[in-house]
């Protein structure tokens, strides 16, 4: 995934539209995973969308009331239920951005819910309906901000769109409030992550002694709309004017608090925080990415996959995410905030060192970080330097 560029020159003013944008974005996936029909305002239409995975049978009627229903799914998952060759058009494979590029297809009248959530997720256990061919023309910000909202929201990307009849935003905005559906506008829910990430601000400071780290301290950080916070572990006295020893760190419930043996991710936190209690102090963040940013929920699915013969990637992408949908706009910003301009990257990934250089981070050096596979994570690991270059 591409990492937007932060506008260091902000003013107050402008970051408090982007809060209120933000609220409007967090309040919309909320309702994508209540299954309630949101509002999607473009500048020259607009749709009503809901969740592919939460939809159900209420929302499908009042989609279908606005005009034909239409599903929105992403490249990857349209190549994988074979849409994109049916219609020939250009395969994900094909395509400079295959995952940012939506796929509909018209849903027959009879789909209910649970055909929609066939076509959507590939773990479902009966057969996909087949979708009536061809869709109708629809604009490609609103199907793309739909799926982005479903990204969002950490749940399947694919959405249920219909477009509604052409009128002013005022007209449409009037309509929604009456029938108390929430509204968005597309280019909104695309900023999303960038204001997310340039709003974080501290709300929140403990010591925190650990086991191998006592001189320690955790920075809570949290975006202006409240969302998520992401965690700054704080070892030692880190000096901000030398290179601070850091590790970006994305939660892994199942690795890092069970104990998984399926991926190293525990066995990275707790060796990353001795490492750096060792080298004499640094930086930990701990940033909400579980899944490499899909999701619990979906990290759970995306297993089942794996234990029917995908990789790690492989099953990410027949999900129809990207295989690693991790930004790091927001460990930037936390690094930032706490005066550090040059770190020494605990990393085996050198997408990490590249995304935080072209977020104005400099990274002097890469430190490894090695962990010994197991009977359990050999394949994975394997996965992860033969796919995402990881260097071990």
């Amino acid at each position: 995934m591409t990492e937007p560029v932060l506008d260091q020159s902000r003013n107050a003013a402008a970051s408090e539209l982007s809060a209120a944008a933000a609220i409007a974005v967090d309040r919309a996936t909320t309702e994508f995973r209540r299954g309630q029909p949101v509002l999607i305002l473009g500048p020259q239409a607009a749709c009503l969308a809901a969740a592919a995975e939460t939809v159900a049978l209420a929302g499908l009627r009042r989609l279908r009331q606005a005009g034909p229903a239409l599903l929105v799914l992403t490249g990857r998952r349209a190549a994988v239920l074979g849409l994109a060759a049916s219609q020939g058009v250009p395969t994900p494979a094909n395509l400079e951005a295959p995952n940012e590029r939506p796929f509909l297809v018209s849903l027959p009248a009879g789909a209910d819910a649970e055909a929609v959530l066939r076509l959507a997720d590939p773990t479902a256990v009966t057969a996909a309906l087949a979708p009536d061919l061809p869709p109708p023309p629809f604009p490609d910000e609103l199907a793309a901000a739909s799926i982005h909202l479903a990204k969002l929201a950490r749940l399947l990307p694919a959405a249920v769109v219909s477009a509604l009849p052409p009128r002013s935003a005022e007209e449409h905005l009037r309509m929604a409030a009456a029938e108390g559906i929430l509204a968005v506008w597309a280019g909104d829910v695309a900023a999303y992550e960038t204001t997310a990430a340039v709003t974080l601000q501290p709300v929140g400071e403990a010591r925190v002694p650990m086991e191998g780290a006592e001189d320690a301290r955790i920075v809570a950080f949290r975006p202006s709309d409240g969302s998520t916070e992401h965690l700054a572990i704080i070892i030692g006295q880190p000096d901000p004017a030398k290179p601070a020893l850091a590790r970006l760190h994305s939660e892994c419930f199942t690795g890092d608090l069970l104990g998984s043996l399926r991926c190293d991710c525990g066995e990275q936190l707790r060796g990353a925080i001795a490492e750096i209690e060792r080298q004499g102090g640094g930086i930990l963040l701990y940033l909400a990415q579980e899944g490499r940013g899909i999701g619990l929920v979906n990290k759970l699915r995306a297993y089942r996959l794996q234990d029917q013969g995908a990789d790690t990637a492989d099953a990410n992408e027949q999900l129809g995410f990207e295989a690693d949908e991790r930004i790091y706009l927001a460990a930037a910003e936390m690094l930032r905030r706490l005066g550090f301009k040059t770190v020494r990257l605990m990393t085996n990934n050198p997408d990490k060192v590249a995304g935080l250089e072209r977020l104005g981070i400099a990274v002097a050096e890469r430190v490894p970080l090695v962990i010994p596979a197991n009977r359990f994570n050999r394949d994975y690991l394997t996965t992860k330097a033969r796919k995402f270059g990881h260097m071990f």
